[in-house]
Formats: C-alpha cells, sequence, structure tokens
C-alpha cells in the first residue's frame, strides 16, 4: 500500500541526504570494480538518488515523473566463494514528487569475479533479472547481463562496464540494448577517493550506429568511510535524450558484520 509523506518530512529527508555525508533514474548508480564479498560474508548497501532538475513530463501514460523523485535500494548480497556473490535489491522503491512512498519491485543478482591480485587487471561478469511496477517500466520482466573489465594499481582504479539490456516479458516492444559505464578513481589519501563516473547509452544492439533518442550522465564521486559507513557520492549531470538534468546519487556500505 502507498504511504504518503507531508511535506515537512519530506523535505526534512530531502536536505538530510543532500548534507548526509552518507535519474530517470535506475535502482542503483554504480560502476562495478573489483569489490567481490567472501565466501559466508554478508553485505548491505542502500542505493539512493534524487533528481534535482529536469524534465517532469512521465514517459509513457502511467509512468511515474522521475522530476524531484527519491529512489531508496537496499542491496542484500552473500560471498558463496570461488568468485562468486549472490545478491538481491529488495525492495525498489520511490518517493515521487507527490510525497507517496512506493514499493515498486523486487531484482535479485549473481556476480563472478575472475582470480586476481590487489593491483593489476580485474574482470568478470554480472546478471540481473527483476519485476517492477508499472509506473517504472512498461514491461515488468527484465534482465542485464554487465561484463565487468578495469585495471587497478596504488593510487588509480579504473573500471569498464558493458551492459546489455533486454525484456523477459511485456506487452511492449523493446529490443536488446546496450550501454557503456565507466570510472575513473585517484585515491587522494587513505581515506578519500575523488573520481568521475560515465553513464552512456549506445542504443538498441540492432542499430549500435544510431545514437538519437540515447541517454548521458557524467558524475563527480568521492569515496570515504564515515563512522563505520563507507559512502560513494556523487552529483551528476544528464544529457542526450536524459529527461534528468541534475542528479545527487549515494552508495552506503552498512557494516552487518
Amino acid at each position: 500500500m502507498p504511504i504518503r509523506f507531508t511535506g515537512g518530512p519530506l523535505l526534512a529527508l530531502t536536505a538530510m541526504l543532500a548534507a548526509s555525508p552518507a535519474w530517470a533514474t535506475d535502482e542503483e548508480i554504480q560502476v562495478y570494480l573489483d569489490e567481490i564479498g567472501a565466501r559466508g560474508e554478508f553485505g548491505l548497501d542502500l542505493h539512493l538518488s534524487y533528481v534535482l532538475d529536469g524534465d517532469g513530463t512521465p514517459a509513457y501514460p502511467g509512468a511515474e515523473s522521475p522530476r524531484h523523485r527519491l529512489r531508496i535500494t537496499p542491496e542484500l548480497s552473500l560471498g558463496l566463494g570461488g568468485g562468486f556473490e549472490l545478491g538481491a535489491y529488495i525492495p525498489v522503491a520511490t518517493v515521487a514528487a507527490d510525497g507517496v512512498a512506493r514499493v515498486q519491485g523486487i531484482k535479485g543478482r549473481l556476480k563472478w569475479l575472475a582470480p586476481h591480485k590487489d593491483q593489476g587487471l580485474y574482470w568478470g561478469i554480472n546478471w540481473e533479472l527483476g519485476r517492477v511496477a508499472h509506473r517504472l517500466d512498461e514491461n515488468p520482466w527484465n534482465s542485464e547481463v554487465k561484463l565487468i573489465a578495469g585495471w587497478r594499481e596504488e593510487r588509480w582504479n579504473l573500471g569498464v562496464n558493458g551492459n546489455f539490456g533486454f525484456k523477459v516479458s511485456g506487452p511492449v516492444p523493446a529490443p536488446a540494448t546496450f550501454e557503456i559505464t565507466s570510472k575513473v578513481g585517484y585515491k587522494v589519501s587513505d581515506t578519500l577517493t575523488l573520481g568521475v563516473e560515465s553513464y552512456n547509452e549506445l542504443g538498441e544492439l540492432r542499430s549500435l550506429a544510431q545514437f538519437s533518442g540515447t541517454e548521458h550522465a557524467t558524475y563527480l564521486t568521492a569515496d570515504f568511510p564515515v563512522g563505520g559507513f563507507d559512502i560513494n557520492a556523487g552529483i551528476g549531470k544528464g544529457y542526450g535524450a536524459n529527461a534528468d538534468s541534475w542528479l545527487v546519487k549515494f552508495v552506503i556500505g552498512v557494516p552487518v558484520g
């Protein structure tokens, strides 16, 4: 059942997120790097994103307007050993501009990273399957295959993801798409890494050379610890066909062990 927030608490929550060291957006705005849970290790990340400004026109009848929308997604993970990690986004939730909090779906994932050293080349793959409400997607069931590659040195970490997205079931035709995301991070100190994250749709697989109608966004980011929490914070600018002009996002690693 939707939960309605009054204006005061919603404004307070938004202000807290903007000040905390604590798009249309996805449930996670993140480039996968070389992190993987050890066997039996539980993890909890909280994904938060808020659209500061942009086109508030819904993408289709019944869609939720992205403008001034807060997305809240807890991500649970469990290390399986052998480079495998199981994850679940439970739930995919939003607080829209109307002040109503809604549970909008769930997603699961399985990630694998090849054995690698602390420095040098790393690579792997991640597979996701999820169901979301009509307000977020005309087709409820969708999947994504994410190819992961990167290079880490003492100060620098470069990661690139190639994301193939495709419909599993639903009433609307939706050809498979391809997106490239990347992150360059520089470790300024033992407690601070500054970076740039880039998210770029390349369009449908059947017509990758046609870039019209594709969405792009670039974020300036900072990674740092706060009281046992690991924070990835970023402010981004959408361009191309992206309806979101300015966005803020946080990925908060919660200590659970």
